[in-house]
């Protein structure tokens, strides 16, 4: 089993209000030479929570931390126009971040939660992750 000790928190980058699934962010990553979906898990605006890859697979979601992460990704994080990042999460997908998080807390238990803004010069995941999952 790979060692894990960052659970890195993603938003899709899509506008607020539409839905995508876990089948088109394959179909995107595949397009930009990913194997598969580089996420582990996407939460879908109704809350519902979708596998990607397989947790025992390492991830293609954050360079340099791939190898000891899981990939966690909310649809949304823009506003409408598609480009201004903006924390998009509906209430259902907030309740939904907290519990799989403290799953995956409860299951990696050194890991700590980061946004992917903490790794990278992007907004991702459009709120500080790593401050507001503090006390998971």
């Amino acid at each position: 089993m790979r060692k894990i000790n960052q659970i890195i928190v993603h938003c899709s980058a899509t506008p607020e209000g539409k839905d995508f699934t876990v089948q088109q962010i394959d179909a995107w990553h595949r397009q930009r030479g990913f194997r598969c979906i580089g996420y582990h898990y996407v939460i879908y605006r109704d809350g519902s929570v979708h596998r990607g890859r397989p947790e025992d697979r390492v991830g293609a979601h954050c360079t340099g931390h791939n190898a000891h992460s899981i990939g966690v990704c909310y649809i949304g994080g823009c506003a409408s126009d598609g480009k201004t990042p903006k924390d998009t999460r509906t209430d259902a997908q907030r309740a939904a971040l907290v519990k799989l998080l403290r799953e995956l807390k409860a299951k990696y238990t050194v890991a700590a939660i980061h946004g992917h803004r903490d790794f990278a010069n992007k907004a991702c995941p459009s709120f500080d992750a790593t401050k507001e999952y503090a006390a998971l």
